[in-house]
């Protein structure tokens, strides 16, 4: 398989995480950072699925390759719903700050904004959407993949990115931060969005090849 797969983010923590549930199948992948070509994106969509299609066909226009995009983030019913689609920016928008000053404001306001909650009021979800385009921008695949868990009352781990640290899972009583990367990529609702498709990534990239 040799036609390159484009993983449609700059963010280094999902770009580790997707390069380590491809590389088993001997993807050749390239991500978006320093990429000759690639394109700012509005993430304008009010769902994580619509999010993932457009970052998917925008990036395969401008490039003229097969991209796999994905819009994921954290949703907390008690707080209706956010930080979803406004994850990765939730405490507001932070040009030129780094992605690491960026989640630590993050999981300070969430935890601002579930002070006093207990129990069910601090359940939550972390849901991934990924879709891949041809180098047209047509859409030939999407997945989505959900991890149910629980907040915790402060962060747990040094491991992972964005509100792993607060993220417990119950079967586990570890945080995303807390746990190995082997088994995050097993249980994680990007692990089984990116399962989900890569057949289809396979069939796709090895016609293309051929």
């Amino acid at each position: 398989m040799n036609a390159t797969l484009v993983l449609g983010t700059t963010n280094q923590g999902k770009v580790r995480e997707l390069l380590e549930l491809l590389e088993p199948f001997g993807m050749v992948c390239a991500s978006l950072t320093g990429l000759v070509g690639a394109v700012d994106v509005a993430e304008t969509g009010s769902t994580f699925a619509e999010n993932a299609a457009l970052k998917a066909q925008a990036q395969a226009r401008a490039l003229g390759s097969w991209v796999l995009a994905e819009d994921s983030g954290l949703v907390v019913p008690a707080l209706g719903g956010a930080p979803g689609v406004y994850s990765a920016r939730f405490s507001g928008p932070a040009p030129g700050a780094d992605r690491e000053a960026v989640d630590t404001r993050n999981n300070a306001l969430l935890l601002e904004r579930l002070a006093g909650m207990v129990g069910r009021d601090r359940a939550a979800h972390y849901a991934c959407h990924a879709a891949l385009a041809d180098p047209s921008g047509r859409i030939v695949a999407v997945s989505e993949g959900v991890c149910g868990g629980v907040i915790a009352t402060s962060p747990l781990g040094v491991g992972g990115f964005g509100y792993d640290p607060l993220f417990v899972v119950p079967e586990y009583h570890r945080t995303f931060g807390e746990l190995a990367p082997v088994i995050k990529a097993v249980i994680s609702h990007r692990g089984r969005a990116m399962r989900a498709i890569i057949p289809m990534i396979v069939r796709c990239l090895g016609a293309a090849s051929g």
